[in-house]
């Protein structure tokens, strides 16, 4: 079993935030696949189903950004699984804009929801690195990350998570380099 979890904060006046584009991915995926309904359970969001031939359970903390890792921890705990059975989606400033990396390990690069998991997990878990671009200046981030997405993004938002919905049997399966490739060349503007 696998936990996937998208990072995000709760309530409608966050939703087109792009601190939030985790949450949007976790529900593409649910869409996509043909998950049921959510459930509220472990101080969040979530829904069970199977992707190939993987059980997995979407998470979405209901706890805030800054409080994500204890909602992942209970869900862990429930479940039994271990760090290396969660991947974490979330926004990435580092990143350029509608960019998509995998990678497991690493720092929490200032991200409060990154943080928040490292402090309840480790940091061993795998995290799909959903690109945001970076405003220009520091002054700038907290205001453009917690900014909603300009309608002349939707489009290029909405194809990207088209594209992570409908290549996330690989990453289910453990084939992240297939994952990001596929992505790319669904991406690829004329």
């Amino acid at each position: 079993m696998q936990l996937w979890v998208g990072l995000g904060n709760p309530g409608p006046q966050y939703a087109m935030h792009r601190h939030n584009v985790g949450f949007m991915a976790i529900d593409a995926i649910g869409e996509v696949h043909d998950f049921p309904a959510p459930k509220k359970q472990f101080q969040g969001w979530t829904q069970d189903g199977r992707i190939g031939t993987e059980k997995l359970v979407l998470l979405k903390p209901g706890t805030f950004m800054n409080e994500s890792g204890r909602s992942i921890r209970a869900a862990m705990d429930f479940y039994k699984l271990t760090p290396a059975d969660v991947t974490v989606f979330h926004d990435e400033l580092d990143l350029a804009q509608f960019k998509v990396k995998v990678k497991t390990g690493g720092g929490t690069a200032g991200h409060n929801g990154l943080r928040s998991t490292d402090q309840h997990i480790g940091p061993d878990f795998r995290r799909v690195r959903l690109g945001i671009g970076h405003p220009g200046h520091k002054d700038r981030v907290t205001g453009y990350v917690l900014g909603n997405y300009a309608k002349a993004e939707i489009e290029d938002l909405t194809d990207m998570l088209g594209a992570i919905a409908a290549e996330v049997p690989w990453l289910a399966a453990g084939n992240d380099a297939r994952f990001m490739s596929d992505i790319a060349v669904r991406l690829q503007r004329d």
